[in-house]
Parts: structure tokens; sequence; C-alpha cells
């Protein structure tokens, strides 16, 4: 499909909407070994996303908004107006490449041209691998979602697109069985129609409450009018400490990742003196609809939960407990079906009246949301880049609408990394929120194993 969605066309009018704001999306790529020359690299990328035409394509807007944008190739491409290079100051440590993360994201992208770029970033200081370089990679929000654009990314290393995604994230409400014989037709259709009115009800259930959180303000200054300037930051955590937390728990990755946040956010909160409340983290959680057989679609196709995140909890368990039970009360209460109905039922009316309300909505100065954190799956295997490694992807978030803080998590080979982005005059202390990050994990961690240990412990005590 070469026309926008109405959720597509809704982060232009989000930037439109805030001449401050930039809605593109990014994957920072550290690599190992030397930096191949700038000829080498452009040569192989403009072979290799011949795969995704919508690389070369750029958007057409029609008058007054009297239809929804549209893709057209762009007679004027030229790849060396995408893939640019910079070299980090001395001496080109993760504070100085953060930074230059930071002012490259805050540029707005150039909506006469393919709305993605990719910077190639020599200068960084060696690690434990050796040398190293890091790719950056930004794409707009309209274009693709985070998996899309992950997919779409993959397409560039050497091995291109492998089995290595989660494929096995449905859309919403997609059947799982077929009905054999009459009875089992008859049997199908009543199931379809309980399912359908179940869902009618979900979605007005969860509607409801997306609507009583952005109506009514939170307690706490991270969300107002952003700047011109952004700090970013990242962290990376093993994921088979999280899967021991899993285990241990009972509770999903998301939820571990999104506990280690709020507790990250609460040191932050308290350390400023600031006292942490209940509703002092409504948190903006996208959840992907998207069918295993869309994974190579370049569009958005998501759906919103928005719960409080339990800040004002002092114990690390109980707030991990929290965070699950909350989490699975939004996705039983409708708030996922809610908006992707919202979604289904704007698509299908005439654009110019979407893109006005959307345009009104965009200029809200809403209160009710602090933050957003979204996770997406990356690829299961290590990539290579002209023959070297990928030694870790950091994600970044576009922040808009008065949200001054973004996090993103990817899943990475063995690794969970987070990428932090925040307006520069609110989040002075955003490498703090990413330690934090990492130590609220570990400090689960540590629960885990104590826990574990007694268990293997308690038999052989008995026995003794």
């Amino acid at each position: 499909m070469n026309h926008l969605t109405t959720l597509d066309a809704g982060f232009l009018k989000a930037e439109d909407a805030d001449r401050r704001v930039s809605m593109a999306i990014g994957g920072l790529a550290l690599i190992e070994g030397p930096v191949p020359d700038q000829d080498t690299l452009v040569s192989a990328f403009a072979q290799r996303m011949r795969a995704c035409p919508r690389l070369g394509q750029r958007l057409r807007l029609r008058p007054f908004d009297l239809g929804a944008p549209e893709w057209v190739d762009d007679p004027g491409f030229d790849i060396d107006r995408h893939v640019r290079r910079v070299a980090l100051p001395h001496p080109g440590d993760d504070r100085e490449l953060f930074r230059l993360i930071a002012d490259v994201m805050a540029r707005r992208l150039d909506r006469n041209r393919p709305l993605w770029e990719i910077w190639v970033i020599e200068g960084l200081s060696k690690g434990l691998d050796g040398d190293r370089w890091a790719m950056l990679t930004k794409v707009h929000h309209c274009m693709a979602d985070g998996i899309a654009i992950t997919h779409m990314l993959a397409g560039l290393s050497d091995d291109g697109v492998t089995d290595s995604f989660a494929h096995h994230i449905r859309a919403a409400g997609e059947p799982s069985e077929a009905a054999s014989g009459p009875w089992g037709v008859l049997g199908g259709l009543w199931k379809t129609s309980v399912a359908v009115v179940a869902g009618a009800f979900h979605a007005v259930q969860g509607a409801g409450e997306i609507a009583a959180g952005l109506l009514s303000p939170a307690a706490s200054p991270l969300n107002g009018p952003i700047g011109d300037l952004r700090r970013y930051s990242g962290a990376r955590v093993p994921l088979a400490d999280i899967e021991l937390v899993c285990q241990t728990f009972g509770v999903t990755v998301n939820d571990v990742a999104l506990a280690a946040i709020t507790e990250s956010f609460r040191n932050v909160m308290v350390a400023r003196g600031q006292r942490p409340r209940a509703d002092s983290l409504r948190t903006l959680v996208p959840v992907s609809v998207r069918s295993a057989d869309a994974f190579d679609k370049a569009d958005n196709r998501v759906s919103v939960m928005l719960p409080d995140l339990p800040v004002d909890e002092e114990n690390a368990v109980q707030r991990l407990r929290t965070v699950h039970a909350r989490l699975r009360r939004a996705k039983a209460g409708g708030q996922r079906q809610a908006g992707n109905a919202f979604v289904s039922i704007a698509n299908r009316v005439p654009f110019v009246l979407t893109a006005w309300a959307i345009g009104v909505l965009t200029r809200l100065p809403q209160r009710g949301v602090v933050t957003v954190a979204t996770n997406v799956p990356g690829p299961h295997r290590p990539l290579r880049v002209m023959g070297r490694r990928v030694l870790g992807v950091y994600p970044v978030l576009p922040i808009a609408m008065q949200l001054r803080t973004g996090v993103a998590m990817l899943s990475y080979a063995d690794d969970l990394f987070f990428g932090i982005l925040a307006d520069y005059d609110v989040v002075a202390d955003v490498d703090e929120l990413a330690r934090g990050i990492e130590a609220a994990v570990a400090r689960l961690v540590a629960i885990s194993k104590r826990r574990k240990a007694s268990r293997t412990r308690g038999p052989l005590s008995l026995v003794v």
C-alpha cells in the first residue's frame, strides 16, 4: 500500500504540531573492527536497499489534506545524501557517542527526500573487543514502526533478513484453528459471534480506561513543553539474567524491563527530593498487532496500553508483581483492542476529517501521560556488516506531545538493550537513569538467586 494510514500520518501531524520535535526513530549499532571506507559502504548499501523499495521513495502530500499522503519514487534519489560520515572528538567514549546521537536525532529529516539517514561514526575508543565503529540508522516514524524498521535494517546486514525475528507475534484476533465439518463450522460461527461481542465490550471498556488516563493530569514534572536539545544514554542487560527473574516470579521479559525502568525513575525522583505518587509514571506502552506474515510491510501496526507504573512502591519484588498485574489487567481490560479498533475505524473515515482531528489533538497540551516505553524484538543471532560483527544495537525513540522522556528496548542476540532519549533541560541525569535500570535488574537477579538457593538448601537441610 502506497498511501499512509491514519496512524502513519499521525506521526507527521505530531511533528507538525511542534517545531522542536523530530519524529524519527533510530538504531545505534556498535560494530567491531576498523571502519570500512565510505565508497565500499555506500556501494554495499545501495545494492542491499533494493530489497526495500520504500527507502527510495519520498512523500507526496495532498493540498489541504484532501487525500492521504502517498509514497512515490524519488526521481532524484542520491544515496550519498543519506549515508553520512562523522568522527567523534577525543576520547571517543560512549559519553561522546551518546551526545552525538542526541544531536542527530533532534534534527528533522527532509520531507522532500526519502525519510531516512545512515550515519557512519568513526573515532570510537577501543572496547574489550578492540577497534570499534558505529552506525546510526535514522528513519521517520511515519514510514514504519519498530518491528518493521528492525526487519528493514536487518536487510542491510551481510546475511539479510533471516528467521531470527520473533515471528510468533500475531495480530489481535487472528484465528488459530480451522473449523472442520458442518458442526465445526456452526460452532466456529457461534464462537466468532461470542468473541466479537466480547471484543466489542472489552474495546469499549479499554477506550474508557485510556480516555480516563489521558484526561487525568499526572503528578510529575516529566511532561510539559519540549526544548530544542536532547540527551541520550543506553543500558545493556543479559537476557539470561532477565529470564532467571521471569522463571523465579512467573512474569514476562517486558514485566522485568518495565519494573527496572520504574525503579530507576523512582530513584531519580527521590534523589531530587520529589515524592513518587501512584500516578507519577503513567506510561504509554505500544503493543504490536503485526502478524507474522506482515513483517516485511513498511508501515505502523501498533495499539497502546496506558498503565500507571508503580513508582511509589519501595519493595523491588512487590514492584515487579504490581507491574505484572497491571499489564495483565490492561490487556484483559481491552486497552489494546480499543486502540486497534480506533485505528481501524479512523482508516475508514475520509482522510481530510481524520487529519483535521489528529491535528487538533496533537496540539492540545496533554498532562495525563508522563513517558513512553516500547519493547521491540530484534534478531536472535548476531549480525554482520561488511564482515564485521555487530556487538550491540541501542534503540532510539522520539519524544513528542509533551512527553519529555522515552525509553526503547530492543532484544539483540544475548542481551536486552535500552535507549533513553530525554529533553535536555528536564532530565540532566539521563546516564543515571540508564545505570539505574542495570542496577534494578541486577537487584532482581540477586533476589532470584537467593530464592533459588534457599529452595535448593531446604530439602537438603530436612534430610540432614
